[in-house]
């Protein structure tokens, strides 16, 4: 009876497996298009938290993200789970936004770099002349020092 009962068990879970594909909708968004909403999205979804340049946090950033593609949130709801229900094609398009931000952050964080070099240069570049100046005027403090007597 045991035996008879881990069978019918393991077939009622061997079963349920879903391979539900949802019929693709007529106003599908395509890959590429699916994979830079992604990126965006992503990239508004982690600057809710930043402030931007108003000060403000905890802002929304999503509507704009739908504004930017011209599409609303049910298009694409409908769309992502049309491609949730074929996962390889989902995870392609997230491999695709991935790569993209990972791009982008590596452009960006290369001229972060070159800016903080920039400025470093310049930073050393003032305390030159900084010590060139203190030196001119302790120069022209030693001169002034000198009575006029000498000078003649």
């Amino acid at each position: 009876m045991k035996k008879l009962s881990y069978l019918l068990a393991f077939l009622i879970l061997g079963s349920c497996t879903s391979n539900t594909i949802f019929e693709k909708p007529t106003d599908l968004i395509s890959k590429d298009t699916m994979s830079l909403l992604v990126q965006e999205m992503m990239i508004a979804s982690s600057a809710t938290y930043i402030k931007n340049k108003n000060m403000e946090r905890n802002m929304n950033y999503m509507p704009l993200v739908y504004e930017r593609f011209q599409i609303d949130s049910v298009r694409f709801q409908t769309s992502n789970l049309y491609y949730i229900s074929k996962i390889d094609e989902y995870k392609l398009i997230f491999e695709d936004a991935k790569n993209s931000l990972k791009k982008q952050k590596a452009y960006f964080d290369n001229i972060k770099n070159t800016k903080d070099s920039l400025r470093l240069d310049s930073i050393k570049r003032n305390k030159e002349l900084k010590k060139d100046l203190d030196s001119v005027r302790k120069a022209i403090k030693l001169i002034d020092s000198i009575p006029k007597k000498i000078k003649n």
